[in-house]
């Protein structure tokens, strides 16, 4: 990403532990025989603990969990090698190179949190054995690996576009910074965007920090469709900080800069979590599937270890996605046009700005379309068509109307999501390079976050009668004291 002249890197060499030609033999036996035994082993682990009721347990789930991180570990390094080796070629690409410090950063440090958490749960079960089995729940034991990926992702993230930013030698001009020019323009309105943006991001934030504590308040929310919901909650939490305040910033201090690495980042950042409401919306889709469709396998198909593993599923491969694709961003080339007629880094203008050939880059985005929002839509939709199927066989309208009042909240949500969604890239093809995309946009990166909450709570009895609960606990100690 810089303008004027610029020498590029193509190509690393890796040296390898020896040059001696006589030992290369040698040390592709010895390393393909212990990545072998590496991947077999931990693999045999992981379908053990899977297919035996009776290790899944905490401590299992932990190993299970290193197993997969330990085969991700070697898995980022080892086959290179042994590649270089079988083809007599010490070279890694730029791209290749950058992809294996991120990955190589991510499960180095995945294996450290994934041991203490480990040592964690020793010290639970012999330190404190009566109440084992109720601190280490199966919910909190999904949030200690979930947390560990959340944890981790961002910083390999950070530290690899940082490392991006930097290895580009030559006579080099580097962008500085881009310009955010916002839905608008006019001074006069710049206060009111400021007021409601404001306001819309506070009561998003408040609306579902309330939905997460009330589902990890109130043990009967602590099934798979409340457990879904509150990851939503926090996404769109994470979602809408992704965009706005920067945002605020921008009208607070009048500028409508974002730096080079600041646009990347932002970029890297909305694609992981548009991405997670994606993939859980749909496992929210197959959660009720699962619970109108086969209602008394419910508790068997949908255990924690499945809504754990599914929730981690989805973080992966957002991550890999978002990675990807800015990743792809900064193979590009700017000119003099900076500015983004958006009020953030969306990834289809800093395409269309690209002095560079962007075909690859429109590929990606295509095709990673297609994956991260057509696969998701398409499996909602043939979980409905089941459950509306489903629903069609119930004999009496009171059964019918329960059922379907299980999902009318999560379908509300869907329809908003991604109608808005959909509006806003038919809005950027038919009206390129005006405010009407950004302007569109607002509907699913901020409207659609707030509202969900609402849309909740309102259709949910259990939701409301949690947080009546959580806000009425006070009041009821306050009585107590005042009676005694």
């Amino acid at each position: 990403m810089a303008s004027g002249n610029k020498t590029q890197i193509s190509e690393f060499l890796l040296l390898g532990l020896s040059e001696e030609p006589a030992l290369q033999p040698l040390i592709f036996g010895l390393f393909l025989f212990m990545y072998l035994i590496t991947v077999i082993g931990n693999l045999l682990i992981i379908l053990a603990v899977c297919s035996d009721p009776h290790l899944h347990t905490p401590m299992y789930f932990f190993l299970s969990n290193l197993s997969f991180v330990d085969i991700g570990f070697t898995s980022s390094i080892i086959p290179k090698m042994l590649w270089n080796i079988q083809t007599q070629s010490k070279v890694i690409t730029y791209k290749g190179c950058i992809i294996q410090v991120y990955f190589y950063l991510l499960f180095a440090a995945l294996d450290d949190f994934l041991l203490t958490v480990m040592a964690y749960d020793r010290f639970v079960a012999i330190c404190h054995p009566l109440r084992y089995t109720v601190i280490m729940n199966p919910r909190l034991c999904a949030l200690l690996v979930l947390g560990s990926w959340i944890v981790m992702a961002a910083p390999s993230a950070r530290h690899t576009l940082l490392l991006l930013h930097h290895m580009e030698p030559g006579n080099n001009t580097q962008i500085p910074e881009f310009l955010l020019l916002g839905l608008s323009e006019g001074p006069e309105l710049q206060p009111l965007i400021f007021g409601l943006f404001l306001s819309m991001y506070l009561i998003t934030v408040f609306g579902n920090l309330l939905i997460i504590l009330a589902v990890s308040a109130e043990c009967h929310l602590h099934t798979p469709m409340y457990f879904f919901l509150s990851n939503l909650s926090f996404v769109d939490i994470c979602f809408t900080s992704t965009t706005i305040p920067k945002m605020l910033q921008n009208i607070q201090t009048q500028r409508k800069v974002i730096t080079y690495e600041g646009c990347i980042v932002q970029v890297y950042f909305y694609l992981l979590f548009a991405g997670l409401d994606n993939f859980l919306l749909t496992v929210m889709a197959y959660d009720r599937y699962v619970a109108i469709c086969h209602p008394l396998q419910y508790t068997v198909i949908m255990n924690p270890w499945v809504c754990g593993v599914l929730v981690l599923v989805s973080w992966v491969l957002s991550s890999m996605y978002s990675l990807l694709q800015s990743l792809m961003i900064l193979r590009l080339s700017f000119c003099s046009d900076l500015e983004i007629h958006h009020f953030f880094c969306e990834i289809t203008w800093l395409i269309q700005l690209a002095c560079s050939d962007p075909f690859l880059n429109n590929m990606a985005v295509y095709f990673g379309s297609v994956i991260i929002g057509g696969v998701p839509l398409t499996g909602i939709l043939y979980s409905y068509s089941k459950i509306v199927s489903s629903i069609c066989g119930i004999s009496s309208a009171q059964g019918k109307y329960k059922a379907f009042s299980t999902c009318a909240s999560h379908l509300s949500v869907v329809s908003l999501f991604y109608c808005s969604a959909l509006g806003v890239y038919l809005s950027f093809t038919a009206t390129y390079r005006s405010h009407t995309s950004a302007i569109v946009s607002v509907m699913y990166t901020v409207v659609t976050p707030m509202l969900n909450p609402f849309i909740y709570s309102l259709r949910n009895k259990d939701i409301k009668r949690a947080l009546k609960r959580f806000f009425g606990m006070e009041t009821f100690r306050k009585g107590s004291f005042t009676s005694g």
